[in-house]
């Protein structure tokens, strides 16, 4: 991918030129000076008689560069840089290679001169030359700051791939790929009594699109009387077997409070269960063995597709224990912005710890909780201040009373917890807005010391819009869930409220201190940031299409490639309290950086998903790919 070198300036033209190893002229001259340092230091401190010290033992320097200056540092005041300086774990200097050389160099050497004066020796005391290991990535390259979700779903995404039903067209398909998947499964296909898990379904792709049926199953010998349960696209809705809904009665004969149980025409289950209602279907018991599998795979995803930080968007108890774990014996693959919670009107901040930069390497946080407003758009739980415009018999769910969410903020404020709430309708954006207006107008609460986060802040009022800004409160965005709803978001919500909706440039420009952080909500959306990127700059599906046309859905509400950018690097970095040390390629920060095969602040947007990741570092240590 690049090319290492000793040389003060890198090749102009050159693709390939060798890779050092540890012979080179470069690594050679790193322990030769370390070896110095300790014959020095050994003569000075036995009067002259030689006493040997072991050299220092710290990662060696080196720089990454570009013959082109397209390292993107999203620091404003260098831009764009022809060269970065790694000294361990963090960024310590920024500019031109022969700049930075000629202060490498003077800084390393500075430190002995204090030692001749006490030995008497010549000065200069030069034994080796001196030289830095550069790196040079390949022409039409470029380096980003590590990349970050500013909301999704870890061990969720692990389940998904296990069993993926997104791409499933029909209720028939769902049905093969789950006798597909017992087949294939021989401990499964031989016990009945083990659950079948799954995620991705969504009626709306399907003919008619109507919600399923627990008989469905029934129709496929090999699935019928096994435990199945399938979460749909957003994870606000399930799809139970009859078999499940034997073991969960007697179910209620009224709905559930913040949730929905459908029933047909005779009062009977179908086997649906939306938003709160969720917490009824029972399922297996927290397994450390089952979430190692699906954080190993959802780790290995992120890194190669150059993630190196992730906010999880909903940590129950039991699994910030088991990173917690996982974070002091090891050290994990990247770094975890853990925001934890329990399904409870009651407070509940004693049942999990709070953690700063925890573990080895300091990669795991836990300083914010999730609370929950209302439920999803495609399945009906958005909560409207007005009825759908394709359903008028609903407005949605609030899936928390207001009284109550508003003591739940209180309490989680008061006891220095940042407070992230999923808001997709007008009215739960409403409510939420309503409760940190009073909240703020009658405490002395510093808006930047809590830093609350509307997640999705999906469909809003112009006026509440203008409202984010005005009280500091800070919009998390999906641009993947815009591209992904628009086919049946203008139905849904009609003319007049889809202009506050999915309104990234319009929250933009609302925000005082210009943050909008961008995430994916994956395994809701694709693991891939890029993704987002093409879709918050382009609104437009990934085969370059929109209800709009080839301009892109509401083009009005795309960003630009640098606030895209910074959306997913320097103001996630903030929103987590973290802008001091990561979001940018700043002297001091942590050398989190991202290699991509092509210049994405450039090219053709129609060429922008063809991107590849050749490399992404943590802490300076290549994680995936080669430098």
């Amino acid at each position: 991918m690049g090319s290492s070198t000793p040389l003060v300036k890198p090749a102009s033209t050159s693709r390939q030129s060798t890779t050092s190893s540890i012979s080179s002229p470069q690594n050679r001259s790193w322990w030769a000076r370390s070896w110095t340092l300790a014959f020095i230091i050994a003569l000075g401190a036995t009067g002259g008689t030689l006493t040997w010290l072991q050299p220092e033992t710290h990662s060696l320097d080196y720089a990454v560069c570009s013959a082109n200056r397209t390292i993107y540092t999203v620091d404003s005041d260098l831009p764009n840089v022809q060269c970065i300086l790694v000294h361990d774990t963090l960024i310590s200097d920024t500019g031109d290679l022969e700049d930075i050389t000629l202060r490498w160099q003077n800084r390393w050497w500075s430190e002995i001169p204090l030692l001749a004066g006490v030995i008497h020796l010549p000065w200069p005391f030069n034994f080796f030359e001196s030289s830095l290991r550069v790196i040079n990535i390949q022409l039409g390259s470029i380096v980003v700051p590590g990349l970050t979700d500013a909301h999704a779903h870890m061990l969720q995404y692990g389940s998904k791939m296990n069993l993926n039903l997104e791409n499933c067209t029909s209720v028939d398909e769902v049905l093969s790929y789950l006798k597909a998947y017992v087949t294939s499964h021989p401990d499964i296909l031989g016990d009945p009594a083990r659950w079948i898990e799954g995620m991705g379904w969504d009626q709306n792709k399907w003919p008619g699109a109507q919600y399923p049926h627990a008989d469905d199953f029934d129709r496929e010998p090999l699935l019928r009387g096994r435990r199945i349960s399938l979460a749909r696209i957003d994870v606000h809705a399930s799809w139970v077997s009859n078999r499940v809904l034997q073991l969960m009665a007697p179910l209620p004969e009224e709905d559930i409070d913040g949730g929905l149980i459908i029933r047909d025409e005779h009062g009977k289950p179908t086997g649906i269960f939306v938003d709160n209602a969720m917490d009824l279907i029972p399922s297996p018991p927290f397994s450390e063995a089952r979430a190692m599998e699906y954080f190993t795979r959802a780790t290995s995803d992120a890194l190669a597709v150059g993630l190196t930080s992730v906010h999880d968007a909903f940590s129950v108890p039991e699994e910030i224990q088991f990173y917690k774990k996982l974070s002091e014996t090891q050290k994990i693959p990247l770094r975890l912005y853990l925001m934890g919670s329990v399904n409870s009107d009651e407070y509940w901040g004693s049942q999990i710890p709070r953690l700063i930069q925890h573990g080895f390497g300091g990669r795991l946080t836990v300083r914010s909780v999730k609370l929950f407003a209302d439920g999803a758009l495609g399945s009906f739980g958005a909560a409207l201040l007005e009825p759908y415009s394709d359903n008028p018999s609903t407005s949605g769910i609030m899936r928390v009373r207001p009284e109550a969410l508003a003591k739940l903020i209180m309490e989680f404020s008061t006891d220095g917890w940042q407070v992230n709430i999923h808001c997709i309708g007008d009215r739960a954006n409403h409510v939420v807005l309503d409760i940190y207006e009073d909240m703020l107008a009658n405490t002395s609460f510093s808006i930047n010391v809590l830093r609350p986060r509307i997640e999705h802040a999906q469909i809003l009022t112009p006026d509440d819009i203008k409202r984010t800004g005005k009280l500091g409160v800070i919009p998390s965005v999906q641009p993947t869930h815009a591209t992904s709803d628009m086919w049946y978001a203008e139905d849904r919500l009609g003319p007049k409220r889809i202009k506050g909706a999915y309104a990234y440039r319009t929250l933009l420009n609302a925000s005082p201190t210009r943050v909008l952080p961008l995430g994916s909500d994956f395994p809701v959306e694709g693991i891939n940031p890029l993704l987002g990127f093409y879709a918050a700059v382009s609104r437009l599906s990934v085969t370059g299409d929109s209800p709009h046309g080839p301009g892109g859905w509401y083009p009005s509400e795309r960003l630009t490639r640098a606030e895209a950018l910074k959306g997913m690097t320097l103001d996630v970095a903030y929103a987590s309290f973290s802008e001091d040390i990561l979001g940018s390629l700043s002297i001091g920060k942590k050398a989190d950086f991202v290699v991509l095969d092509r210049d994405i602040m450039t090219v053709p947007i129609d060429d922008i998903l063809s991107a590849k990741v050749t490399a992404t570092i943590i802490d300076g240590e290549v994680v995936y790919g080669n430098l």
